[in-house]
């Protein structure tokens, strides 16, 4: 008889021939900027995510740094919103001072830059709306002002969250028309239309005011489509690919894990987050071994980057294993 329970009779053991390991390095970690002053609002349906002026961002700075967290994604949220999301490219914008400040104080960190004109439009969709519709070439050419501006403030890497067809290849094209050849592109390729973004946008006043995003973000039914959106961002430029939400698409993730060649970025997004919490505040769940347990499966579905809120805590448990 075969007895495989023999490598599982202690700890030491089971650490012995684990196959899956989540580290601190895998992390990145989600932050909003709100303009304004001495600005730190909790975000109701997030228990333990806040929005943070950036005078404010340094307690947020600091437990990130104290928590041995190098990488963290930014989102900001401007006072002014207009149809074309024109704080979106300004150079003096919310989020352009806030990666301004960061990159001064911690130079070393990692700085992703949400790119989309969700967060800026008074509309609240992804790109510029011609009636009902989100004009795709129109948002693209948005998009790569955009990216510029953010690389000019100082952003490691560029994230489209778009779901604009062709984006990637502008975005390529205007950071190396302008110099910034080094750039990271990390691109949200397989962004599915999901209901576990409820949260996030509530956290990013972002919520559309009309319509849903359907028509550029994905069917949840649609895995094949995923791998022929990843493989145009692959073509086209993309240095790390994304795939949007985490737990209900670990399938999409794998699958392209063992197509492509290609450093894999994985969202845990806001709902999932919530979720989580919520239960554990009922007492229904163990917080910390559900959490732990969410990111190994995210690691071995093939992801090298996790973008999770739970990274803080994340770190500090992993820390006591």
């Amino acid at each position: 008889m075969k007895r495989l329970r023999r490598l599982r009779t202690s700890e030491n053991m089971r650490s012995l021939v684990r196959e899956t390991t989540v580290s601190k390095n895998d992390l990145m970690y989600p932050v909003f900027v709100i303009e304004g002053e001495n600005i730190k609002n909790e975000v109701p349906s997030m228990p333990g995510i806040y929005q943070y002026s950036v005078d404010r961002l340094d307690e947020e700075l600091d437990r990130m740094v104290s928590r041995g967290i190098k990488s963290m994604l930014i989102f900001g949220i401007p006072a002014h919103k207009d149809e074309k999301g024109s704080e979106a490219y300004n150079d003096r914008g919310v989020t352009q001072t806030a990666i301004r400040h960061i990159k001064e104080k911690y130079p070393d960190i990692i700085l992703a830059a949400d790119v989309c004109l969700c967060e800026y439009t008074s509309h609240g969709h992804c790109g510029v709306v011609c009636g009902s519709y989100v004009d795709n070439d129109e948002t693209v050419k948005l998009l790569c002002k955009m990216s510029v501006s953010m690389a000019k403030a100082g952003a490691d890497i560029i994230a489209p969250s778009d779901m604009m067809d062709g984006r990637v290849a502008a975005i390529r094209s205007a950071l190396d028309e302008k110099g910034f050849i080094n750039t990271v592109i990390m691109a949200y390729s397989a962004k599915f239309a999901s209901a576990y973004y409820g949260p996030f946008r509530e956290a990013a006043n972002s919520a559309p005011q009309f319509g849903d995003r359907k028509s550029y973000q994905m069917d949840s039914a649609n895995g094949k489509e995923a791998l022929r959106e990843i493989e145009e961002d692959i073509t086209e430029g993309a240095d790390i690919v994304m795939v949007k939400p985490a737990l209900a698409y670990l399938d999409i993730l794998k699958e392209a894990s063992l197509t492509y060649n290609m450093p894999f970025a994985v969202y845990n997004v806001s709902g999932e987050y919530s979720m989580v919490k919520a239960a554990a505040q009922k007492g229904w769940i163990d917080e910390k071994r559900t959490v732990l347990e969410n990111l190994t499966a995210m690691k071995r579905a093939g992801a090298h980057i996790i973008i999770t809120y739970h990274a803080l805590d994340a770190a500090k448990w992993l820390e006591e294993l």
